[in-house]
């Protein structure tokens, strides 16, 4: 065997090279997070409340002296924000290597375009005179909780929220479609009363959705109150100013909702409380994968085959039901991140310290792979064709669950005073307990049983594909 250090370093061909799936083998199903959840993407967050935080202030008059700006010169600012790329990305690194701080490298960043301001709107600009008023008063976490909030915000409400509708779509109108194919079910593994496979898509599409509902419900918290929460440096700079309107109408204007009372962190409890409701999606939607597997295995789906793929590198007839085990090992990941970040965002030692920040780096991550098992059950589902013969063959093959229906039957017989009803329960529970039963065994008892001719021809009539109850009115009235 070759020595490994003779080998040649993939880190050193390309730094590009992932070293996790999200950003290598699946960095299509998952890259428009990279807006939102990526470092850059906080950079520009941090950058964008900054800049809004100057304007803010100027335009109050919160600061004593402070010029007002022009609309070509907030323009300006906010121009800084928008052009944050590739080039804003490799200045900002190169600033942090000197500065040794990603918050005050921003602070730097944005007071180099303001230097630069006479050179684009002319020497009359008042922008270098509001320089100092860049991250004025604010503590490293003022900036930080604020820029969090919007890129979570912004990742749910732009990227995870529309995939996972779509899907909860998708199985909706797969429920719709097969509302009236009748399925045996299971529960405990064995042969159990019918239902319908629409149903059945219909209570996971129906769980699915009021998760949904909470998290488009979700609160975004942010504060702005300084190094420990009393706006300590704002009022001994500028005792005058009313610092919890200001900050409030701040934070409000991001379309965040203002969180009063805080030490120098945002507590992260709203973080916690969305992390756990997406957790909590995901744990459904992994059922769902399990399930639909499940029903794969027993032959009510089929797998169309994808032209040209490969099912199994030795055998050549299968078509594996990759897509939902990719989607149940991916939610498996997603939610130990997300367990752990709602569990320990909302400690910190008394008023600060550093674990939230690093934690908090991981949010893409969690929610790259919940993404990515949304994607891959979009794709399963798309590749899935009910067999009916498969599903009528097996109710066909367990006429015992008609004990059921015939027992309860009976009850209500002897209750309204048939005579003859006594004991319906064991009387089925030996016919059917054990054995294998057909239709012939089954409408032989029926007839015998002396029940009123109506009951008798109805129950003689039932099948294990007809009974289904309300299944498919259930799928009609229930499912929005």
């Amino acid at each position: 065997m070759a020595n490994s250090t003779s080998r040649v370093s993939f880190a050193s061909i390309s730094p590009a090279i992932a070293l996790g799936p999200l950003d290598g083998r699946y960095r299509g199903a998952v890259a428009p997070l990279v807006d939102h959840l990526s470092e850059a993407a906080l950079n520009r967050e941090r950058i964008h409340v900054e800049v809004e935080w100057v304007i803010a202030l100027t335009d109050g008059q919160v600061v004593p002296g402070a010029p007002t700006l022009s609309d070509a010169e907030k323009a300006y600012l906010r121009k800084i924000v928008t052009d944050f790329g590739g080039e804003g990305i490799a200045e900002h690194a190169d600033i942090e290597r000197t500065t040794v701080h990603d918050v005050k490298a921003v602070e730097y960043y944005i007071k180099r375009r303001l230097d630069a301001a006479p050179s684009v709107l002319g020497e009359d600009t008042v922008l270098p005179a509001v320089s100092e008023l860049v991250h004025f008063c604010c503590t490293s976490e003022d900036i930080n909780n604020l820029s969090y909030a919007l890129m979570v915000k912004g990742a749910v409400e732009h990227v995870w929220l529309p995939a996972a509708t779509a899907l909860v779509e998708q199985i909706k109108g797969m429920a719709r479609e097969h509302k009236a194919v009748p399925m045996l079910s299971r529960t405990h593994g064995q042969p159990a009363t019918p239902s319908t496979l629409g149903k059945e898509l219909a209570v996971l599409a129906h769980r699915l959705d009021r998760q949904l509902r909470r998290i488009a419900a979700s609160e975004y918290l942010g504060k702005l109150n300084g190094a420990t929460g009393t706006y300590g440096a704002h009022v001994a700079a500028v005792p005058g100013a009313n610092w919890p309107t200001v900050s409030k109408s701040f934070v409000e204007g991001l379309g965040l909702t203002w969180n009063p009372l805080t030490t120098q962190i945002e507590s992260h409890d709203w973080q916690a409380e969305v992390y756990a409701d997406i957790a909590r999606f995901n744990r459904i939607l992994h059922n769902l994968a399990t399930d639909v597997w499940t029903y794969i295995s027993l032959g009510f789906f089929k797998q169309i085959p994808v032209p040209g793929a490969t099912g199994s590198s030795t055998m050549p007839h299968k078509v594996n039901p990759i897509r939902f085990e990719n989607a149940e090992a991916n939610l498996e990941v997603s939610n130990a991140l997300l367990d752990v970040l709602a569990s320990t965002l909302v400690e910190s030692r008394m008023q600060r310290d550093l674990t939230d920040s690093s934690g908090q780096r991981n949010i893409g991550t969690a929610f790259g792979h919940s993404l990515l098992a949304i994607d891959n059950v979009r794709k399963g589902l798309d590749r899935l064709a009910v067999d009916e013969v498969v599903l009528l063959a097996d109710l066909d093959a367990n006429w015992e669950v008609l004990g059921e229906p015939i027992q309860s039957a009976m009850r209500a017989a002897g209750v309204a005073g048939v005579p003859g009803m006594e004991n319906p329960y064991e009387r089925l529970k030996d016919l059917t307990r054990g054995h294998r039963i057909g239709s012939a065994d089954m409408i032989e008892f029926v007839r015998g049983l002396g029940l009123p001719a109506d009951v008798t021809e109805r129950l003689a009539a039932l099948t294990p594909a007809t009974y289904v109850g309300l299944a498919e009115q259930l799928v009609d009235d229930y499912l929005v």
